[in-house]
């Protein structure tokens, strides 16, 4: 199994298929396995890494952890460990702070940044706290009723088997405190919006309409400060729109990349 050594923690990572790198970085709910339904559909076109951030299994932290601050130099280590000059990134959720801070850093070495239901670390406004607040108490809505608000209650209603499958795989680190994670991802949202402004791959942002985890705006800011970007709603999917409808999600990503290699 290949591990990345990162100053006492460990990263797991895997890659699939040949031609230009395509990096994909999950949410708090996921690991390396998260991305099923992409590797399969991507990797005759692109070599596919997936990887577990620190702390997320098969991952491991160092015993203080979690340390999101960590994420993005793990990013880049692994990106340097695998030779890639050149990448492109899709981020779900958390794994946007990792992909946009990257981003930021590199910019000569990304060749397009796809950021699914994720503000990354780009500060909020106070009309997106407020709508984060709300967002809160229905995620506590869903969560005692047995849904995960990462899946959604439609993916619940609709796909049970989905849904058990997305619970098993967040399961599978559950030793991971994640409030306290969310913690401190949101403490390291300070990127102002004109250091976002100058980003320079080409953006795509997507966002499900049924999103009970991060609000539209959050999404719509991000879009709006890049000159250029594009924002994709997509309708009948909740807060992890490359899960329940991955092929919305596969052609949307699929159509981005094949304008950006032209």
């Amino acid at each position: 199994m290949p591990y990345l050594a990162r100053d006492g923690a460990r990263i797991y990572y895997e890659t699939h298929g040949a031609g230009p790198a395509l990096l994909f970085a999950h949410g708090l709910g996921g690991n390396h396995l998260s991305w099923w339904q992409q590797v399969p559909h991507f990797r005759e076109r692109y070599t596919c890494v997936v990887f577990a951030h620190r702390g997320f299994w098969p991952s491991e932290d160092t015993p203080d952890g979690p340390h999101p601050e960590a994420f993005v130099d793990d990013l880049a280590a692994l990106i340097d460990r695998l030779g890639y000059d050149e990448v492109r990134l899709v981020a779900q959720s958390m794994g946007g702070w990792s992909c946009l801070a990257y981003a930021l850093r590199e910019p000569g070495r990304v060749r397009a940044l796809v950021m699914a239901d994720t503000p990354g670390v780009l500060a909020p406004d106070e009309e997106e706290l407020a709508e984060l607040e709300r967002l809160d108490a229905a995620s506590a809505d869903l969560f005692a009723r047995g849904i995960h608000p990462a899946a959604g209650g439609r993916l619940a209603r609709e796909q049970p088997a989905l849904h058990h499958l997305y619970k098993a795989v967040n399961d599978l680190s559950p030793h991971l405190d994640k409030l306290a994670l969310r913690t401190r991802l949101h403490d390291l949202r300070t990127t102002s919006p004109e250091t976002v402004a100058a980003l320079c791959p080409p953006l795509l942002c997507l966002w499900g309409e049924e999103d009970t985890v991060i609000p539209r705006r959050s999404v719509e800011r991000l879009a709006a400060f890049v000159p250029g970007a594009r924002l994709e709603t997509v309708s009948r999917a909740g807060h992890s729109v490359y899960w329940e409808r991955p092929d919305v999600f596969n052609r949307l990503v699929e159509g981005f990349l094949s304008g950006v290699e032209r």
